[in-house]
């Protein structure tokens, strides 16, 4: 056979080979060295690779420059509380620069991609809307979250911590807090109806506890449940149709369900000392505080009446005051050992709690990242409002009404 390849080519063949492995070898050594210095880079400023793990979520690093102190202040707050913090310059992942002097304006840069994000500019609104807005803004964009920076809450402030008080509804951030009643008297459990400016509150203006309707547009208020003995904690089905409570009236307290006006009443649980109930955000389930052998227990229950679920909370004892989150994820509730707890299970049941701070009463926003709760802020019996980011543990007090403040209820 005759051989087409003399010695000469073969060897210069085997010689580009060579020098072609030799580039490639060394392309492959700059690539690599780049992207450890990348990986490198975004360990120092700070890279966000734990996403979503209940206390255990490394806050997001930011800096923030350029804003009058009330823009900053506000922006620090609501951030702070969807999981950033604020660090130096050269160790943050996003710098936040404000733009110009008036109204709110200003840039959202990604330190790792080195490329702008967001760049926004504000007016037509107070600096504390438009500062919200910004906010929402760039949680929107590097999150993806529901926006919760012009959110409302409605809570209970009782002047001496103790007795009668009235119920107050405010930024979500506590500012402009505004009285909503002038009844005198022991108030509890403010609970919103889904997208409108009303909300359903217990009173005891007229000698019984009794559960009123109160529309903040209108000003119209009328009585939802009067009946003898305890009528109490309110919570509006998701759609706005269907309200559940706790009524003692055919002697213990259970769970009822009722239509928006009070018509239709229904029995659905028929435990020992029910309580706290809690819309699953589709509606279907209701979730409660109650008795089983003695022992406090959360349980479920579907929202027509039916076979009660018991939830474990095994290492929270004594769980009461449950919150759905408005994502189906998450139940929040208070544990009770020698102090108050804020505490979170999956819905789905089969985790462990997680317990987050002392406090209770929480309430989810919107975006079911934060919660706000009341935790003991002082001597005697003071309470105090927080704002609670769910994934790293960071809270911030809310600026509030003189006196006690307790109960809070998320808008959604």
């Amino acid at each position: 056979m005759k051989n087409y390849f003399t010695p000469s080519l073969s060897l210069r063949w085997f010689h580009q080979i060579a020098e072609f492995l030799q580039i490639a070898k060394l392309a492959m050594v700059v690539l690599l060295m780049a992207a450890a210095m990348d990986f490198s880079r975004a360990q120092e400023i700070g890279v966000n690779a734990e996403i979503n793990i209940v206390g255990g979520t490394k806050p997001i690093h930011v800096t923030l420059d350029g804003f009058s102190p009330e823009v900053a202040a506000i922006l620090r707050f609501d951030l702070y509380v969807q999981g950033f913090d604020f660090v130096s310059a050269d160790t943050a992942q996003y710098s936040i620069h404000g733009v110009g002097s008036g109204n709110v304006a200003g840039t959202v840069t990604d330190n790792v991609a080195r490329k702008m994000i967001l760049s926004r500019s504000y007016n037509g609104a107070s600096m504390r809307r438009q500062a919200h807005a910004f906010a929402d803004d760039i949680v929107q964009t590097i999150l993806n979250l529901k926006p919760i920076g012009q959110t409302k809450i409605a809570f209970k402030v009782q002047p001496g911590g103790i007795g009668p008080g009235e119920i107050y509804v405010a930024d979500f951030d506590g500012y402009d807090a505004q009285r909503i009643t002038t009844d005198g008297a022991i108030v509890a459990k403010p609970a919103w109806v889904p997208r409108e400016l009303a909300v359903y509150y217990t009173s005891y203006a007229p000698g019984n506890p009794d559960i009123y309707y109160h529309n903040l547009t209108t000003g119209q208020r009328r009585i939802i449940a009067a009946y003898s003995g305890l009528n109490t904690s309110a919570a509006v089905s998701p759609d706005g149709s269907r309200v559940a409570m706790v009524l003692s009236k055919s002697g213990s307290a259970n769970i009822w369900v009722c239509g928006a006006d009070g018509s239709g009443l229904r029995r659905v649980t028929t435990g020992v000392e029910d309580s706290s109930p809690a819309w699953s955000p589709d509606g279907r389930w209701i979730c409660f505080a109650t008795k089983k052998a003695e022992r406090r227990r959360l349980a479920k229950v579907p929202a027509d009446g039916g076979q009660v679920e018991y939830l474990s909370t095994a290492g929270a004892p004594n769980p009461t005051e449950p919150d759905w989150s408005p994502d189906g994820k998450w139940i929040a509730f208070t544990s009770q050992t020698g102090e108050f707890d804020i505490c979170v299970i999956p819905a789905e049941g089969g985790g462990t709690p997680i317990l987050l701070v002392p406090g209770q009463n929480p309430s989810w926003s919107p975006n079911s990242r934060t919660l706000i709760f009341n935790r003991h802020g002082g001597g005697g019996y003071r309470e105090v409002l927080s704002v609670l980011d769910v994934f790293t543990k960071q809270y911030k007090d809310c600026a509030r009404a003189p006196g006690s403040s307790s109960q809070a209820a998320w808008a959604r």
